[in-house]
């Protein structure tokens, strides 16, 4: 255990060293008395204590400014604190020792006298003495008696007094001096320090808010161009010059190292969705009018007029596909006017007409249930958007509904996919909208991209897609809408 307090030196500090050796004094009857010997399996819960305790204590809720200032204050309080205990205690102390000192030696020279009347040495008169069994006022007061010899203070109603008390042959000698006036110069001065604690402790304050403002004002600077100013344009200055070389400098330097390798970043990614646009669309035109003059020849037989419709149809879905792509790739949206827009009934409706053959040729049964009259919606989202999103969803469930139906259904601002297919573990809902993951049975030749690819444009344009279970199996996909009207 004691290697064990040593490693957690080195790692944490000395406080660890005191847990670490807290815990053996705890599990030194562990390990006498269990049979298992070893310090590992015996201490685990306590060194997890000393390792969870120090990280905690790193997690500040306080900000950067408030911190210095509380920094101020508390090292205010210390050293004020300190100077204000030393002046208390220096006054008590000189008290106790000069004031001791000349009630004693009047003392001493009272008890030297015979007898009352042959005194040479009288009282002062702001003095009191007593003597056990003295004569008259002489005689010592019962709340005198009980006093141990040596200085003491004695409080008689308003008034205070500084007592000296000494014992001979076991009588008791007493003499008090008055100290009221003392007193209120000792309340008068312990006042002032209590002012000048808290005017110091204000001060600090004061200070700490002073300078945290001048030592965060580079760094709230620095985070205001970061947040509005738009870096990650190729025009945009670089932040570093206008800061000293110094920690929030480099801090700049840092940022403008990372927001260059951003640009780099973007200015790639553009040239590739760029280049994509070129690359693919071009193909697929060429592909769609090969279908198109293929479709025209009266020579082409039954088996291979379908194959090139589907061929088409094929080259539709990946041409839409790839336009969806290009524009959740693109940094910032399109102007909303240049936006190709259109309804949830016109999609939908498109949409019905085009999945209709093969989710009934596979002997399922399609339902679809426009809004109503008072539901009926004039609202235009991104025709491109709706689409995909819509059409994705069709296209899982025809994948995996073997028997029953598929339901589509229209809301005001929402619609649902319903189908009676194998539906979701409980267990694999969450991670179904996550790339390359695919149901139990994974059926058709898709990689598992539909999902994600549905979520991400639902999480670009404000709208949510939410899954639940259907009884007794099948799935339910609701997307709600924004209802930002264009």
């Amino acid at each position: 255990m004691y290697c064990v307090a040593r490693f957690w030196k080195k790692l944490y500090g000395a406080t660890i060293v005191r847990t670490a050796t807290a815990c053996a004094a705890m599990c030194t009857s562990c390990v006498r008395s269990s049979t298992n010997r070893s310090a590992n399996r015996c201490c685990r819960p306590c060194t997890v204590w000393a390792i969870a305790w120090p990280r905690a204590g790193m997690e500040f809720k306080q900000s950067l400014a408030q911190r210095i200032i509380i920094a101020f204050a508390l090292m205010s309080a210390l050293v004020a604190g300190s100077f204000a205990i030393g002046i208390i205690s220096t006054v008590h102390l000189v008290e106790e020792k000069l004031i001791s000192a000349g009630l004693g030696g009047d003392l001493n020279r009272l008890m030297l006298m015979d007898s009352v009347s042959d005194w040479s040495h009288r009282p002062k008169p702001d003095q009191l003495f007593y003597f056990s069994n003295g004569p008259g006022d002489f005689d010592l007061p019962k709340d005198l008696r009980h006093l141990e010899p040596g200085f003491h203070e004695v409080f008689r109603g308003p008034l205070s007094y500084h007592a000296m008390i000494e014992v001979v042959d076991g009588r008791h000698y007493a003499l008090l001096q008055d100290q009221s006036d003392f007193e209120e110069r000792e309340r008068v001065l312990f006042a002032v320090v209590l002012v000048g604690f808290v005017l110091a402790l204000a001060l600090a304050v004061f200070l700490g808010w002073v300078l945290a403002r001048r030592v965060m004002a580079p760094v709230v600077r620095l985070a205001r161009q970061v947040r509005h100013r738009d870096q990650l344009l190729g025009l945009a200055p670089p932040l570093a010059p206008d800061y000293a070389a110094d920690e929030v400098g480099e801090l700049a330097v840092a940022f403008d190292a990372t927001l260059g390798r951003l640009r780099q970043a973007l200015i790639r990614e553009r040239m590739f969705t760029s280049d994509v646009s070129h690359e693919l669309r071009t193909p697929l035109m060429v592909l769609a009018s090969s279908c198109e003059l293929l479709l025209e020849n009266p020579a082409l037989d039954l088996r291979g007029r379908r194959q090139v419709e589907r061929i088409g149809r094929a080259c539709e879905e990946m041409r839409d596909l790839v336009q969806t792509f290009l524009m959740l790739a693109r940094t910032q949206r399109e102007d909303p006017a240049m936006t190709p827009k259109a309804t949830l009934v016109g999609v939908a409706e498109q949409l019905i007409s085009q999945w209709r053959d093969p989710i009934e040729g596979k002997g399922l049964q399609l339902i679809y249930t426009p809004p109503t009259d008072d539901q009926l919606s004039e609202i235009r989202y991104n025709a491109t958007f709706l689409h995909a999103v819509m059409g994705n969803l069709l296209r899982n469930a025809l994948h995996y509904t073997d028997h029953g139906f598929i339901a589509l259904t229209l809301h005001a601002e929402s619609f649902t996919v319903e189908d009676s297919g194998v539906g979701i573990p409980e267990e694999k809902r969450e991670a179904m909208f996550e790339p390359f993951v695919r149901g139990n049975e994974q059926r058709g030749e898709g990689l598992g991209l539909g999902l994600s690819l549905v979520q991400r444009i639902c999480t670009n344009q404000g709208w949510s897609v939410d899954l639940t279970p259907m009884e007794p199996h099948g799935c339910r996909f609701k997307v709600t809408l924004n209802v930002v009207k264009t």
